[in-house]
């Protein structure tokens, strides 16, 4: 008595893939690219690197120089606190 109903389910449930194909079930939407101005994002990028790279030559130029002073604080307990001490 199990198998048929088991085998009656897998009927149905193959008959409804079957409709599903034959009736362009295509229930969900077709994704869109969204590269409609490939130049533009590729200029916008550039111009970001070249941003970034001034910045780095700052930086760079502070190592150089040897101005750059370094501060350490003592940590505070409360945050300490949680780590297992």
């Amino acid at each position: 008595m199990k198998t048929n109903q088991l085998l009656g389910t897998v009927l149905v449930l193959q008959g409804l893939v079957l409709i599903g194909q034959w009736t362009g079930g295509n229930y969900l939407n077709s994704a869109q690219a969204q590269a409609s101005d490939p130049a533009g994002r590729q200029i916008q990028m550039i111009d970001e690197l070249k941003t970034l790279n001034g910045k780095m030559d700052q930086v760079i130029d502070l190592l150089k120089g040897g101005d750059l002073q370094v501060k350490v604080s003592k940590p505070d307990d409360s945050k300490e606190s949680g780590h297992g001490k």
